[in-house]
């Protein structure tokens, strides 16, 4: 395994609301004591989860299992083509996760391209473990864009992002990319905190002031309950 392809362990709490919240949120964070500000600008980020036929990867963020993996294709940007990405597989222990991230060089989602063809694309320049859980994964559910921001404190211990504009397109059964027909999904803002293991009290201090009322989310999970229902 290719270690500069590999991000460390780190813990990951993430939480949804209603959109309406974000400007409070914002606010939030940039009072805070911790002094949050943004490292960077916002960008739109796009998202095809990959899955087995059986949907293990969603019946186990159903059940909470404790360990999980979810597979999904990323790239950033407003182009519904790009033209390079990165396939990522993101592993879940408890509250900790951390990447596998593989880089896509090559252009693999185009206008009329079958599915079949852009798996192969994309396994055609994985390394092995890369290969190995692509077609443990293969089948291509959803496609899901957001616009993302990003905020850091002052000591850069916590990261906070903040997800909204979500859209979710369904790829089952779909020979070719699905980016016109979207499903109904709830204008939702999701927030992730996000620090190194050891920071897990100041995270802690953080997330018990969040003004405002929260759930546990997973965007692969409301995704395909959304195509689901419509």
């Amino acid at each position: 395994m290719d270690l500069n392809t590999t991000e460390g362990v780190r813990l990951e709490i993430k939480f949804v609301a209603y959109a309406y919240e974000v400007d409070r949120v914002v606010q939030w964070l940039r009072l805070h004591h911790a002094a949050f500000d943004k490292p960077f600008p916002d960008r739109r980020v796009h998202n095809v989860y990959f899955d087995s036929y059986d949907y293990d990867a969603y019946g186990e963020n159903l059940s909470g299992i404790s360990k999980r993996v979810k597979v999904r294709y990323r790239w950033y940007g407003e182009e519904r083509y790009p033209d390079v990405g990165v396939l990522e597989v993101k592993c879940k222990r408890n509250k900790y996760g951390w990447k596998h991230r593989f880089p896509v060089t090559v252009s693999p989602l185009q206008s009329g391209k079958r599915w079949r063809d852009i798996r192969n694309s994309i396994t055609g320049v994985l390394p092995a473990m890369g290969k190995i859980n692509l077609n443990t994964y293969p089948q291509p559910v959803i496609l899901n864009q957001y616009n993302r921001q990003y905020f850091v404190s002052r000591d850069k211990s916590v990261r906070v992002t903040i997800d909204t504009g979500m859209k979710v397109y369904d790829q089952r059964y779909k020979p070719t990319p699905n980016v016109t027909r979207r499903a109904n999904i709830s204008d939702l803002m999701v927030i992730e905190f996000k620090a190194e293991p050891s920071a897990q009290d100041e995270v802690n201090r953080v997330v018990q002031t969040l003004p405002i009322r929260v759930n546990r989310h997973s965007k692969y999970t409301t995704g395909v309950e959304a195509i689901y229902s419509y």
